[in-house]
């Protein structure tokens, strides 16, 4: 490989873009509009949701109260013996939402008792996505407050709806906590998000496009038969704007940061590191698509039929874990999926590249396919 050439052809694709003012601003403008639209913008239905439940108490009235639990579709319960455990499946994101039974949970329905506190559980919510979280509090609050005031009436033998016993409030007080985000801010989880939609859906649809439209110029031709290679090729199409959309990442973490109050709760430099990364897997994709597409039309097509998964099925506005299982399986072979999971990871919970490594590599295992297959297609051009 000749790195003469090579900076020769980067030149050469660098004063192409810029002499497209059109491309030049969409480039630019629609990362942007992107992140300031869907980071107002939230829709999120609570079905299915896993909750973890530790009953530390055992006894007839906790288990009433998780029986009533498991009898709504709301959520799907998972019993956990330990508190441990519990946490660690919490943390792990096997769960949406967790509630705890305290030990002394049957005691307080005690009417001998001193009956000056109300009988509590704890309740733990994701809320790095925030309004499937604060949906979640308002449904399982009522329910437990509902199932409660059913209990004390049993217990303490007054009405359900009449007035409440000596020292405290009729039903059961839910403690709750929110995890990873705890004022509930719905615009992380979108931000984090809009990132995966942006660099997924924008880099394949512009490299398409462009290579295209060279291929019915000519100019790509003209390009294959000069002495540079398909390596020099590749690296000469994406390295150009694989720099303009990691300036765009940088653009995209900054506004969110002053406009929306969005900063990565974990390192900026390791995220863009990250999204520069993917970026560069996106736009092999975009090769891919351009190299089976004779229009430009054909390419915006497949391009947009990409992104319909791709925006359903990723994660970047609705969970993966509430979907059908078969669902979920499918939605690992998009690698927005996995980076989409990194950034919220990043932005949301602060982890690392030690805790992030089973997704990086296999965000990693999808540049080198992808990379693979678009050099192939270049060749198979020639």
């Amino acid at each position: 490989m000749s790195w003469r050439r090579l900076r020769t052809l980067i030149r050469r694709e660098v004063l192409a873009t810029f002499r497209d003012p059109f491309t030049l601003a969409v480039l630019v403008s629609v990362p942007l509009a992107a992140l300031l639209v869907f980071g107002f913008v939230l829709s999120v239905q609570v079905q299915h949701m896993k909750l973890g439940v530790h009953d530390a108490d055992g006894s007839a009235a906790s288990r009433r109260l998780v029986a009533e639990l498991m009898a709504q579709q709301t959520f799907d319960v998972r019993p956990y013996a330990t508190r441990d455990a519990l946490d660690q499946a919490f943390v792990a994101g096997d769960l949406g939402a967790a509630l705890v039974i305290p030990p002394n949970f049957d005691r307080a329905f005690d009417p001998s008792g001193p009956g000056t506190q109300r009988p509590q559980v704890q309740a733990i919510y994701d809320g790095g996505e925030a309004v499937l979280a604060g949906n979640a509090e308002a449904f399982l609050r009522g329910l437990v407050t509902a199932t409660g005031a059913d209990l004390v009436a049993t217990h303490r033998r007054v009405p359900p709806h009449g007035p409440p016993p000596r020292g405290g409030g009729a039903g059961v007080q839910v403690v709750a906590r929110a995890a990873f985000n705890p004022r509930l801010d719905g615009k992380p989880f979108m931000v984090a998000g809009t990132f995966g939609f942006v660099l997924s859906f924008l880099t394949v649809l512009i490299t398409a496009v462009s290579i295209v439209n060279e291929r019915l110029t000519g100019t790509f031709e003209q390009l294959q038969v000069t002495p540079a290679t398909s390596v020099e090729i590749l690296l000469g199409k994406i390295l150009p704007y694989g720099a303009v959309f990691a300036f765009d990442v940088v653009l995209m973490t900054v506004v969110a940061g002053f406009v929306l109050g969005v900063w990565p709760a974990g390192s900026m430099v390791f995220f863009i590191l990250v999204s520069t990364f993917y970026v560069l897997v996106s736009l092999a994709l975009g090769l891919i698509i351009s190299a089976t597409s004779k229009t430009a039309a054909e390419a915006v097509q497949k391009t947009v039929m990409l992104s319909i998964p791709l925006v359903q099925l990723s994660g970047f506005a609705f969970p993966i874990r509430n979907m059908p299982v078969p669902v979920q399986w499918l939605a690992e072979i998009f690698p927005a999926t996995h980076y989409i999971r990194v950034c919220r990871a990043i932005y949301l919970r602060a982890e690392g590249p030690l805790s992030l490594a089973p997704e990086l590599a296999l965000l990693a295992l999808f540049g080198v396919v992808l990379m693979a297959y678009a050099l192939r297609s270049i060749e198979a051009r020639a």
